[in-house]
């Protein structure tokens, strides 16, 4: 059974006028990234860019394998709603954090999917990245969808989803969401306003 509609994520934001916009055309969640990274900001970066952002919008903070100091500043931060890991965590710091969590698989072939029963029940959702060589995320490359489409559980789907694969990944997938990054960019951390809004544009129409 279909969802009413995928939610619509926008990671690896940098600049206030981003979020701005990402907002405005009506995007779910921001992502922003603490960990090392291209598009790596600190926790003040982020309090100055979600400065007066309206309630409904969810912000993840994105961490790799974090100490368990560094996820309290994060929940004492008040900046966020959800923690989305992708390094190697155990189960129990996610179970741990007052915030929800969002646990990223990293998939380049099916012995990838072991991690789903690892994680599951420890996060809120799982996430479906593409993995290329020692690189998790932020590839800019789909990875096989045909690997998660028999999967009976909620997930967010991410790994070069833009304008050209966008409408493919929800007629193949079922995704509670999508998260939007690399293909949406001029650069790392800079977005390309034309793309995010035509990508989101095609996500919202898919289900009219």
């Amino acid at each position: 059974m279909l969802v009413n509609r995928t939610m619509i994520k926008i990671c690896g934001m940098t600049r206030r006028e981003d979020v701005v916009f990402a907002v405005n055309i009506g995007v779910d969640a921001l992502g922003f990234i603490l960990a090392k990274s291209p598009r790596q900001i600190s926790l003040d970066q982020v309090r100055e860019l979600t400065r007066n952002l309206p309630p409904f919008i969810n912000r993840v903070a994105v961490v790799v394998n974090p100490k368990a100091e560094e996820v309290k500043q994060i929940e004492r931060s008040k900046l966020f709603d959800y923690i989305q890991f992708h390094g190697s965590e155990e189960p129990e710091m996610l179970k741990n954090t007052v915030l929800k969590s969002i646990k990223a698989i990293s998939i380049a072939g099916e012995e990838d999917l072991a991690e789903v029963k690892k994680y599951k029940g420890s996060a809120d959702y799982l996430l479906f990245d593409t993995k290329i060589g020692s690189q998790t995320g932020g590839t800019g490359e789909s990875f096989d969808w045909k690997l998660i489409n028999e999967l009976k559980l909620p997930y967010i789907l991410a790994g070069g989803l833009g304008v050209e694969n966008i409408e493919a990944a929800l007629e193949q997938l079922n995704p509670r969401a999508v998260d939007l990054n690399s293909q949406v960019e001029n650069k790392p951390g800079k977005k390309n306003h034309r793309l995010v809004r035509k990508t989101v544009e095609k996500i919202k129409k898919f289900y009219d």
